[in-house]
Order: structure tokens, then C-alpha cells, then sequence
């Protein structure tokens, strides 16, 4: 059972993090769902635009990540953007703990997906980005577009 390769299937990315910050380090995490969320998740339906990260009593908690009611989930439906629990083991939240002490570090989601039929969280170490490395950014992107765009109708030609 063991030697099966898991297959990932993604759920939800977070674009805007990858923008915003620049990730230092990558670690996968669990997440404590209810029932009607992992439905609801199966069907696509999670956004982590406004999600972050936080260290609380040694347990790590994600905060704004919005799982939409499963629609017939009726009672059992929970609230959308409730506080979730991150599950990770002792030694690596107190890495991080250690880490966010550091000024400037903060922790953020990146993507959500299913690893076999578990739901996984996979968060990042990151450092803010400032608004000139915002403009780097979207300057690499152009120019990256604009190379692809260029080798597409070379190739054509």
C-alpha cells in the first residue's frame, strides 16, 4: 500500500502570494475539516486570495480561507471563513515559531490539494515584497510573455 504513488490533485492556488511575497522555505500541513468542507472541496470550491497564517498556543491556524457550503449540506454546513487548524508536527511548528520571530517572516498558504484522499495545505515561509520588487515582477512577466509570443511566431513562420 505503501509503494502506491498518491496522486495530487490541486484544488486551489494562491497566485496573489507568489506576488506578494518572496517564499523562503515550503512545508506541507493537514487541515482539520467536517464532512460537508471535504465535499465541498472535492467540487472546487475554496479560495485562498485573503487567507494567512498564524502560530497560536503552539497550533497552527489558517484564517480567511473561504470553503463554500456544500449544498446539501443543510445543518451540517459550517461557517465559510471559520479558523481551521493547520496539523503539523511539534518540531516543525517550533521551527517556525523560531522563524516568524525573525522581523519581516510571515506565513502564508500557497495552494490546497488532495494527496491521495487526504486534503493537504502546502504553506509557505515568506518575506513581504516591496513595491519596486512588485515592478520587477510584472516586468520579468512581460517580458517573459513577450519572448513566448515572439518564439511562437517565429515557429509559425
Amino acid at each position: 500500500m505503501a509503494d502506491r504513488k498518491q496522486t495530487v490533485k490541486l484544488i486551489a492556488n494562491n497566485k496573489k502570494a507568489y506576488f506578494d511575497y518572496f517564499i523562503e522555505e515550503k512545508y506541507e500541513a493537514g487541515i482539520e475539516l467536517f464532512g460537508t468542507e471535504v465535499k465541498s472541496l472535492r467540487m472546487g470550491k475554496c479560495s485562498l486570495k485573503e487567507s494567512f497564517i498564524r502560530i497560536e498556543r503552539g497550533e497552527v491556524f489558517v484564517y480567511g480561507m473561504h470553503i463554500s457550503p456544500y449544498e446539501k449540506g443543510n445543518i451540517f454546513n459550517k461557517d465559510p471563513l471559520r479558523a481551521r487548524r493547520l496539523l503539523m508536527h511539534k518540531r516543525e511548528i517550533m521551527k517556525l515559531s523560531g522563524e516568524l520571530a525573525q522581523k519581516g517572516y510571515t506565513l502564508v498558504p500557497l495552494s490546497i490539494y488532495f494527496k491521495g484522499s487526504l486534503v493537504k495545505v502546502e504553506i509557505g515561509l515568506a518575506k513581504g515584497k516591496k513595491l519596486y520588487d512588485k515592478r520587477e515582477s510584472l516586468a520579468k512577466k512581460d517580458q517573459r510573455r513577450e519572448a513566448e509570443k515572439e518564439f511562437k511566431i517565429r515557429n509559425l513562420s
